[in-house]
């Protein structure tokens, strides 16, 4: 039997206020859809792009050693896209977040011996 679908819990600055927050689509990459029910696609509510981040791991706690390094960090390895804007190329993860906006996160394959 399948899982139920959990909620994404909400900001809690969108209780009485939808226009504070933004609610964003997050996608991860397949071999992620283990630590999120099995979702490629879900949505979370923030201000920020590392309150998106921040969002989805409360909401999925298994993506945490995944997405973040021991300091909680982003990791190396780890690319994130806000629409098709690498976040690196953003002044900072505190960068805000518009309605509808999308974050994508991808990770690097690597190792593997040349033949």
């Amino acid at each position: 039997m399948a899982a139920a679908a959990r909620p994404v819990p909400a900001h809690p600055q969108r209780q009485g206020a939808d226009d504070l927050v933004s609610l964003v689509t997050f996608s991860v990459p397949r071999m992620l859809a283990g630590f999120t029910d099995g979702k490629r696609r879900f949505t979370v509510d923030a201000l920020t792009v590392e309150g998106a981040l921040r969002a989805a791991e409360l909401a999925y706690p298994l993506l945490r050693v995944h997405l973040f390094d021991e300091k909680g960090l982003v990791r190396e390895h780890v690319q994130i896209f806000v629409n098709s804007t690498d976040s690196r190329d953003l002044p900072s993860l505190e960068a805000p977040l518009s309605a509808g906006g999308e974050i994508i996160v991808l990770q690097a394959i690597s190792g593997g011996a040349r033949l």
